[in-house]
């Protein structure tokens, strides 16, 4: 996993940049824009985050806005806008899950991980948050865990721990 300050100037590999041109082919002449969200998966899945450079760099690359790059990633909650662990726990704390018992599992996460949420473990395996809707309701409350957003439904704090043990020995 390679980190990089906000602060710093970041140059993307050429090999990345080779993916970035496949990914804009894709899409009509002037419709570049249309590759920001596939160039930021491929930017996260090398850095693990999206620094603010990062992000000035791919608008840089598509000729847009810095602005429109930060909307996006902002808005979904699959970009990591911070250094964050190997496996990152999103918890639904929406009401349906929160009637459940996702306030208890959040509780537990933090205390089984021995960090708050939005902070990554000493070894840095597991980062966790809450996260807004899942859209999984009925079977709450509801874990996804990323890079793959693999769901978990029906949690218990037996459940997490087995989650959490299964994704130390990969």
């Amino acid at each position: 996993m390679l980190s990089v300050n906000k602060t710093e100037e970041i140059e993307f590999s050429p090999e990345l940049l080779t993916k970035f041109g496949e990914i804009v082919s894709r899409y009509p002449e002037g419709m570049q824009k249309s590759a920001l969200l596939p160039i930021l998966h491929e930017v996260q899945a090398v850095y693990n985050w999206l620094s603010t450079a990062m992000m000035d760099k791919v608008a840089q690359y598509l000729n847009i806005k810095p602005i429109e790059v930060y909307e996006v990633a902002t808005f979904y909650t699959m970009f990591l806008l911070k250094p964050s662990g190997k496996y990152v726990l999103d918890v639904c704390r929406t009401g349906p899950c929160c009637l459940v018992g996702a306030e208890r599992i959040m509780g537990h996460i933090e205390k089984r991980l021995g960090v708050k949420e939005g902070e990554v473990t000493e070894d840095g395996m597991f980062s966790w948050r809450g996260v807004e809707c899942l859209a999984a309701c009925g079977g709450g409350p509801v874990l996804q865990i990323g890079p793959e957003y693999t769901f978990y439904e029906n949690l218990t704090e037996e459940s997490v721990d087995r989650l959490i043990e299964e994704l130390k020995n990969k």
